[in-house]
């Protein structure tokens, strides 16, 4: 009986084996195919010289049988892959692949100056007489770098001229004007941020936005852009020194998006105020604050403050008028469902006036026809020793606050839980859904402003629309039924 029991289980070794042999023996049969984790690969927009994220697909072989990759050719010279440790063409032939095994194939993509606006190529696998494809695509854009070896670059004046692009590695000072023409984008790379001392004009159009943004234009995964996190680049910081000539900052339909800081202003003194005038324009997703002014008269409006880890304003001297303004504070959880930053969330306020320095000037704010909410009950916070004699006023807003004191408030609109205020202030990855300020229908933010003399530039909001009747809806944008939006 033993020897029976042996005889089996040698039968059985030889028969497992000789199965083990049959599966790893190479097939030629023309209908055994490979699998591909996806048969095609899209790179968003791809700086020369500078080249791409690395993206990668799985092969796969779901046959019992071994698989010989006779062949993997590529058309053009745009993409570069590395299949299973290797990146030489000339080497990627007879390459075996176990059944039920799978391998790695990772691409990039190289543009120069030579590369058409849209790249294209195929990966070409060739097994047993078939042709199977992985489609590539990529657009190609060419961008002005600024860098130097010391990681800073100075420059006595900079213009970036209309419809260019640009890349800034490092530090980029400027001790004269600075101009940014309409169309113009400045890509950050990280760390990157501008420290200008003579002045900027930035002056875009409704039809050609200046935007300032991180250089990261792939995605941290699937349905995820590097543009919805933030934290990807430094600031914008704006000085004016205390015995030069005094100079206006202009912004208009500016896009500054996903840095540390969108705008810092500030005056080496009191007696030498900076000045800046914001209109039109978008500070999103900033990882610390969306405008600091220190010391600094301003003008804004027409203009979105939002998603800020810290303040969407800090204020700290100077006189500030701001009319038709959003300002909403609903950075990260529980309005996201991703932890898309690089920080926490600070418990503050969405605005902060301080009126308490003996260093600065007086802050004397004027708020009229603006929004003011975000996820903390009181968004605005007013320092001052006696608010009876505060020489601010806040008039005809919506904002979810606590109530401020008669003596510089009149007509506002406060909030309530139940409230329904902006199309959309979540974001959920898998859905695509991003926020979106634009007001509800509903919105209790509607026909709550003052009314609007002729002529003034606010007279249209951000997108253009005229404000029209008696009392305009509160904040940048107008209540329209078009819901198109890109964030």
């Amino acid at each position: 009986m033993r020897r029976l029991f042996l005889h089996i289980a040698l039968l059985l070794c030889i028969g497992l084996s000789w199965t083990a042999c049959q599966e790893e023996r190479v097939s030629t049969d023309p209908s055994l195919r490979l699998r591909f984790s996806a048969d095609s690969v899209f790179f968003d927009t791809v700086f020369n010289q500078i080249g791409s994220s690395t993206r990668h697909i799985m092969v796969y072989n779901p046959n019992k049988n071994a698989l010989r990759i006779s062949n993997v050719t590529l058309q053009g010279t745009y993409f570069r892959i590395n299949l299973d440790g290797e990146n030489d063409l000339n080497r990627l032939h007879d390459i075996e692949i176990y059944g039920g095994d799978s391998l790695y194939l990772f691409i990039r993509v190289m543009v120069d100056e030579q590369t058409p606006v849209l790249a294209v190529d195929t990966i070409r696998f060739f097994v047993n007489g078939n042709e199977q494809d992985i489609a590539l695509e990529a657009y190609g854009l060419q961008v002005h770098p600024i860098r130097t070896k010391e990681g800073k670059t100075e420059k006595e004046s900079i213009t970036f001229r209309t419809d260019s692009s640009y890349l800034i590695y490092d530090t980029l000072v400027v001790s004269g004007t600075t101009r940014i023409e309409a169309g113009a984008t400045l890509y950050m790379h990280r760390n990157a941020s501008l420290h200008l001392y003579g002045g900027l004009q930035a002056i875009g159009t409704q039809d050609n936005p200046i935007r300032i943004l991180g250089d990261r234009t792939d995605q941290l995964f699937n349905k995820v852009p590097y543009r919805v996190a933030s934290g990807q680049w430094g600031g914008i910081y704006l000085y004016q020194p205390k015995e030069a000539e005094q100079h206006i900052n202009s912004l208009n339909y500016v896009d500054i998006l996903s840095g540390n800081v969108g705008l810092r202003c500030q005056s080496e003194s009191p007696d030498n105020m900076a000045h800046l005038v914001l209109s039109n324009s978008r500070i999103h997703n900033h990882a610390m604050y969306g405008i600091v002014l220190e010391n600094t008269d301003a003008d804004i409006w027409n203009t979105e403050i939002s998603n800020c880890a810290s303040y969407c304003i800090y204020l700290d001297g100077g006189r500030q008028n701001l009319t038709h303004n959003t300002i909403a504070s609903f950075f990260g959880w529980p309005n996201s469902n991703l932890n898309i930053h690089n920080v926490s969330r600070e418990d503050v306020a969405a605005v902060y006036v301080n009126n308490l320095s003996k260093e600065s000037a007086p802050t004397i704010l004027t708020m009229r026809n603006c929004i003011v909410t975000g996820i903390r009950q009181n968004n605005i916070v007013v320092a001052t020793p006696l608010p009876d004699y505060y020489e601010g006023s806040f008039i005809a807003n919506y904002l979810r606050a606590d109530s401020l004191p008669d003596a510089f408030s009149k007509d506002n609109v406060y909030a309530s839980d139940s409230d329904t205020v902006f199309v959309n202030t979540h974001y959920k990855y898998k859905e695509y859904i991003y926020y979106d300020f634009r007001l509800d229908s509903v919105s209790p933010a509607r026909k709550i402003g003052e009314p609007i003399g002729e002529g003034l530039p606010w007279s249209t909001d951000r997108q253009g629309l005229p404000r029209t009747g008696k009392r305009p809806d509160a904040g940048c944008y107008e209540w329209t039924s078009k819901t198109s939006h890109e964030p």
